[in-house]
């Protein structure tokens, strides 16, 4: 299994790298599908290869200022604090004895709401300058805090919205943010949420670690080759396929 795992990454690795995001919302449906991890399993494996796949983008976009730490701060200072009370209620309640129907409908439902985001990316910024109109700028660290706690929940218990969800979230309350700045802060702030998710996971047994040692030797030249691959292709035939994958997947998954 491990040059499936490999390869697996790779494709994972390809899809991240021509889009910037698809990463959890692919590989979590993958490892419960190809590798048959149960939903609590495969959500903690995610969890951990995102936070190492996403730590060298979240380096390289803070050496160049597209990181506003201030916006970092407030999505942290609700996403944390959430991931570790929806942790802690994993154990107090216990996860292994029926929590999986729990996991795989927030899994199903992240999906379609990936998909959606996907592809309606270039409507957010719209809706987020009319939405501005009625937001005065004094309430918006609330209301950042606020999202922030609402992504830790749902990527605690899916893996999946620190990436495309979390950045339309961050577009809908900033969207005067410069594109470059977006996509810094978005993923420096996914990096520590599915870092505190992936150790809470790991505390409850949910990581496969072998397989995700695998998946991360094949998803960085992955990620590489789609970067450079990314600017051949229309952006409107990626995010297109992408959303269509994403949806088909969270249908399935509920069904």
């Amino acid at each position: 299994m491990d040059g499936l795992a490999v390869l697996s990454g790779f494709g994972v690795g390809l899809i991240v790298g021509l889009t910037g995001v698809g990463g959890g919302s692919l590989m979590t449906p993958l490892l419960m599908g190809v590798f048959r991890l149960s939903p609590a399993v495969a959500i903690g494996t995610d969890l951990w290869f995102a936070a190492v796949t996403k730590s060298g983008g979240a380096v390289a976009h803070a050496r160049h200022g597209h990181v506003d730490w201030r916006i970092t701060r407030q999505l942290l200072l609700g996403s944390v604090p959430a991931a570790a009370a929806t942790i802690a209620a994993m154990h107090g309640l216990g996860l292994n004895k029926g929590w999986s129907p729990a996991l795989t409908l927030a899994l199903g439902i992240a999906l379609i709401l990936t998909a959606i985001v996907v592809v309606y990316r270039t409507a957010w910024q719209s809706l987020g300058l009319r939405l501005e109109r009625w937001m005065p700028a004094a309430h918006k660290p609330a209301w950042t805090v606020a999202a922030g706690a609402l992504l830790g929940v749902l990527v605690t218990l899916s893996s999946i919205g620190a990436g495309a969800l979390g950045a339309t979230l961050i577009l809908l309350l900033h969207p005067r943010l410069p594109a470059q700045r977006l996509v810094g802060t978005d993923i420096a702030h996914a990096v520590p949420l599915t870092l505190v998710a992936g150790i809470g996971h790991a505390t409850l047994g949910h990581v496969e670690w072998a397989l995700l040692a695998a998946l991360l030797v094949g998803s960085l030249p992955g990620i590489w080759l789609g970067a450079q691959l990314t600017r051949r292709l229309p952006d409107l035939l990626v995010r297109g396929l992408l959303g269509a994958s994403l949806l088909t997947a969270g249908v399935k998954v509920i069904s």
